[in-house]
């Protein structure tokens, strides 16, 4: 999807997200040569920075953005950097975004290193700001995306993961940041504790779809090309399309594929067969469908807000992250 998009969604808030690149910029600036270095590297590669954009919507559909919104947006893109400059290393990966990762080029001490930075850079922010209440739901976003990343772990060892084993998985461990922008992008304006609960849930919501839409598209759902990945499947990740697979098959058909599972990470043939399976069962339908009812489920949650541009934008941002193609 072109960039295009993002910038007619941003519309209602453009001002605020420009204000914000150049606040972004200043908060990452360090006296230390290394690391200034690296913070240039990362700011040049940023994403489309979907994070801080739930933010800024959600705080202009309840009044307005502030000086507060500000902080969220840029606590929760520095908690962000941090989670996917800790994965690159967890996961060895040499690239991110296309571009070499922190851990390829700085080697993995530093990244690891640089990732305490960002977190404790946006910590700071908050602390700085005297917003304890954006931290205190980042801080439970950050316990929550550990204990995912933790517990999927664990069940990848026995791959003994249930539909809602999964759903408990990526809710910790994707949706809750989500979340968190939502919940913030509230809590910076006016709103009640109850319509910062409100946009938590909604922000669920949305994180669970778009785990759901990457699950697809590492199956080659509605990529450019069409041509599947298979990562998921060479990391032995139990995704949804799987095991909803694994659930309607005869009992020697998941023996099978779970046994095939566990030799993905060594064997390519296997990793074939496995996404046979998956791209010829019934998974596929049935994610759709899952993602297609979390996106009216959060967009019930928007009923009480009265038609503006910015409800508009949120709804359509929602929709871009289950119908992006990368």
């Amino acid at each position: 999807m072109p960039m295009s998009r993002i910038r007619e969604i941003q519309a209602p808030v453009s001002a605020e997200m420009e204000a914000f690149s150049g606040h972004f910029r200043d908060v990452l600036k360090s006296d230390v040569a290394l690391l200034d270095t690296i913070m240039r590297y990362i700011v040049k590669r940023k994403g489309k920075q979907m994070r801080p954009l739930f933010a800024f919507l959600v705080a202009k559909l309840h009044g307005g953005c502030t000086d507060k919104t500000n902080t969220a947006a840029s606590l929760i893109e520095l908690l962000h950097t941090a989670t996917l400059v800790h994965d690159d290393v967890v996961d060895d990966s040499p690239t991110r975004r296309g571009f070499f990762s922190i851990q390829a080029l700085w080697k993995k001490k530093a990244a690891v290193l640089v990732g305490d930075y960002l977190l404790s850079k946006g910590l700071l922010t908050a602390v700085d700001a005297e917003a304890f209440d954006l931290l205190k739901i980042t801080s439970r976003a950050v316990r929550e995306i550990s204990e995912g990343e933790l517990l999927q772990i664990e069940k990848a060892r026995s791959l003994d993961i249930t539909e809602d084993v999964y759903f408990d998985i990526i809710r910790r461990k994707t949706a809750s940041l989500i979340a968190a922008c939502c919940a913030c992008g509230a809590a910076s304006t006016d709103a009640s504790e109850e319509e910062v609960g409100k946009m938590w849930e909604f922000g669920e919501k949305v994180g669970l779809a778009f785990q759901i839409k990457d699950d697809l598209l590492d199956l080659g759902d509605g990529t450019r090309t069409g041509k599947p990945t298979g990562v998921d499947v060479k990391e032995k990740k139990m995704t949804l399309p799987l095991i909803h697979a694994l659930n309607e098959s005869d009992s020697g058909t998941k023996k099978r594929i779970i046994k095939l599972v566990r030799r993905a990470p060594k064997d390519p043939a296997a990793v074939k067969e496995v996404m046979e399976f998956v791209l010829e069962g019934p998974g596929m339908e049935y994610s759709r469908k899952k993602m297609a009812e979390l996106r009216n489920e959060a967009i019930e949650l928007l009923n009480g807000f009265s038609e503006s541009p910015s409800k508009a934008a949120v709804i359509d941002l929602l929709d871009y992250t289950i119908e992006r193609n990368k």
